[in-house]
Order: C-alpha cells, then sequence, then structure tokens
C-alpha cells in the first residue's frame, strides 16, 4: 500500500512503516462514545455515534486531542471490527456514526462501508487536509461533511499544522464536498444530509478567520451552515508559539461572528467563550 492518500502523499508503504499520520495500514481507534458536545443537529437525541481514530495528517501545534492525533495512542481494529462498532452504535441509538480524524483510513473506512452501509447517517469529521479526488470517493457513502477550513494563509498552515499547501487542498476538498452533497437535509432537527464548515478561531489571526468566511461566502453561498468555534485553548506545543499561547479575546472572537451576520450568513453556529474548557474534550485512552 503506497500511500497518497493525502495531500502529504508520503508515498511510502504503509504494510512496513508509518506514515507522518503516525500509523501504519491497520486501523487505530482510541475511543467510542455517543457525543454530545458536537453541533446540535449533529449530537441530538442520545449523541452522535463518535469514532475517534488515531494519528493524524495534520498534527496542528495546538491540538486538543494530541494523545491520540500526535503519538497514536489506540487499539488495532479490523474492518470487520468496525462494522460491529457501526452497528452497536446504531443499537444503542446514535443519531449518526460520526467518523473523527479519518483521512490517514480512507481506503479502509471506504471498505468497511461499501460492505456495510449503516442506516443512520455516516458522517466524515476531517481536518479538511483532503484530496478531492479521494473524497469523490465517498460519494454514496458519506451523508454528512463535518468539515475544518482552518486558514487561508499557507504561512500559517505551515507554522502551526506543517502543511505548507492547505488552502488550496482544503478549499478544493470542501468544494467537492458540497458537490456530492450540494442540498442539507435537516428533518426534525437532525442532519440527515449535507455538509458543515468549522472554523476555529486562533488568537491574534482574526484576519485570516474573516478570509475564511469570505471563501464560503463566495464559494459555497450565505445559507451554508458554519460553526465558528471560540473553543480555542493553547494546548500541547501552542507554548512555543507566544501569539497563540493564550485563549481568545471576547473583541477577537465578536469580530469574525460580526463579519459573518453583517454578510448574512445566518446560518452560524457559534459558542460562548466558556466552550474553551478541558471539561468537552473527550477523556482519550
Amino acid at each position: 500500500m503506497i500511500c497518497d492518500i493525502c495531500p502529504r502523499a508520503c508515498n511510502i508503504n504503509r504494510t512496513k512503516q508509518k506514515g507522518f499520520c503516525g500509523t501504519k495500514d491497520k486501523l487505530i481507534i482510541n475511543k467510542v462514545m455517543l457525543h454530545n458536545y458536537e453541533e446540535p443537529i449533529i449530537s441530538v437525541g442520545k449523541g452522535s455515534g463518535a469514532i475517534f481514530f488515531s494519528g493524524c495528517n495534520l498534527r496542528c501545534v495546538f491540538c486538543q486531542n494530541f494523545p491520540i492525533s500526535h503519538r497514536a495512542r489506540g487499539k488495532s481494529v479490523s474492518q470487520k471490527g468496525l462494522i460491529k462498532i457501526f452497528k452497536k452504535l446504531e443499537r444503542v441509538g446514535a443519531a449518526n456514526i460520526n467518523l473523527v480524524t479519518p483521512t490517514h483510513f480512507t481506503a479502509q473506512i471506504e471498505e468497511a462501508l461499501k460492505t456495510y452501509k449503516p442506516n443512520i447517517p455516516v458522517v466524515w469529521n476531517s481536518n479538511g487536509y483532503e484530496n478531492a479526488e479521494v473524497i469523490e470517493r465517498l460519494k454514496g457513502l458519506v451523508d454528512i461533511f463535518l468539515v475544518d477550513l482552518k486558514y487561508m494563509d499557507n504561512n500559517l498552515s505551515l507554522k502551526y499544522s506543517g502543511a505548507k499547501n492547505y488552502v488550496e487542498n482544503a478549499t478544493r476538498a470542501i468544494l467537492k464536498m458540497k458537490e456530492i452533497v450540494s442540498k442539507d437535509v435537516i428533518t426534525n432537527g437532525v442532519m440527515k444530509k449535507g455538509v458543515i464548515v468549522r472554523h476555529l478561531v486562533l488568537p491574534t489571526h482574526t484576519d485570516d478567520s474573516i478570509k475564511c468566511m469570505q471563501f464560503v461566502l463566495n464559494n459555497l453561498g450565505a445559507d451554508t451552515i458554519v460553526s465558528i468555534m471560540s473553543q480555542y485553548e493553547p494546548r500541547y506545543d501552542a507554548i512555543k508559539h507566544p501569539e497563540i499561547n493564550r485563549k481568545l479575546t471576547p473583541l477577537e472572537y465578536k469580530r469574525v461572528v460580526n463579519f459573518a451576520l453583517e454578510h448574512n450568513m445566518n446560518n452560524c453556529y457559534t459558542q460562548d467563550l466558556s466552550s474553551a474548557n478541558s471539561i468537552y474534550t473527550p477523556k482519550f485512552k
């Protein structure tokens, strides 16, 4: 398996060695849970059936999930084992199957979904650093794309996520996601199909946040569901970057939210600044 599944294009044999993502070709899962802290239309009822995959193809310096994203801690699971997890989450009443940080395991997940497509929506919950051509393969398998748009400046993506080509790949991937699922379907407050674009506002970088909002406005439309997140905390290696080694100020967050509202982006989720609290982060094994 020569791996070029994501824009890193490691081009190594992951049956023998780990990629940048920190994993070989075997699925590794750290946690499965009913998650109540996603967006309301995702976490309705008993919660979203979240499956947290270990490893990550981006590995941001401020990642709140760093024990699993940077250190790839978890348990190896077969494709049959993954299907059993799907079915278990269905039985306990999960609103959806929420695949968290799935990109580096796309091929394995794709095969599992071809074998068994859950009867509840499948959510692709990714950091946005994707190949659009690979996203095309998920057509008919994934119902909801819950995707980050982290940056519109490659200097920032290189500095904080080690990705010099984040912007062009994330924007192409998001456009492909919208092409695949062009219409949001929400029934009785429950999302069945659609795209939600997330953006985490970083301290001192509200200019870039506004560029992210502008991209959504210009390319996806003002009716796009956007989640503007204030939950940033300086975790992991953020201490090495003084400009982001603090929480957001109310004024920083308000500036980004006001831009969205002033441009009639009325389908926005916002957060209280109190969301920047570790109690909302799952406890990983």
